[in-house]
């Protein structure tokens, strides 16, 4: 049975991570529009799309969509810096939410450089260089994988089923359903 709850809690634990990180990102695209004097029309939040955020003035688009991925990775990098200050029981969950940012970001921005995909196609037109996209990538990227790697041993926490209880598989699984009716109640038709 500990299986079951280590299962639950890991594929919840993966959701909610997916889900935060769009709408960290988005956040940043939202706040780069309001203080560049923009206008928002609308942000998709919706767990069955991909998340965006559209802007019906838009004076700044360059700096606007480079808000999203730049809020993206510090955000989530300041929450597991004050878990750790704070010394809070959740922190390798606020470590592992980081570095899953981490690599999401700079994977999203590196490869989609390569077609001008999403976020990509706006950095390109507004005169950001390819370097610069895959440097970023080269800089998030790994930074991920680093502080997944200092959590330990994934086999190791895979063997150990017992270490997560029932009562914590059951309330990731709530917080992703409260995610999921927060992110679409926040989506703007």
């Amino acid at each position: 049975m500990s299986r079951i709850f280590q299962l639950l809690f890991c594929i919840s634990w993966l959701a909610f991570c997916w889900l935060a990180m769009m709408g960290v990102h988005e956040l940043g695209h939202v706040l780069g529009g309001v203080l560049t004097g923009g206008s928002i029309s609308r942000v998709v939040l919706h767990p069955l799309s991909v998340s965006r955020t559209d802007l019906s003035i838009n004076p700044a688009p360059g700096l606007v969509v480079w808000a999203g991925p730049l809020l993206g990775v510090l955000l989530p990098l300041l929450f597991w810096l004050v878990g750790r200050l704070l010394r809070t029981p959740i922190v390798a969950l606020l470590q592992f939410f980081a570095g899953f940012c981490l690599i999401a970001n700079g994977a999203y921005i590196a490869g989609g450089s390569l077609e001008g995909i999403g976020d990509c196609g706006v950095m390109l037109q507004t005169g950001t260089p390819v370097w610069v996209m895959w440097g970023f990538g080269l800089l998030t990227v790994p930074a991920g994988f680093w502080l997944w790697h200092r959590l330990g041993s994934f086999q190791d926490w895979w063997r150990r089923p017992e270490r997560v209880s029932e009562q914590s598989a059951w309330l990731m699984l709530l917080s992703v359903a409260a995610l999921i009716v927060l992110l679409v109640c926040f989506s703007a038709r």
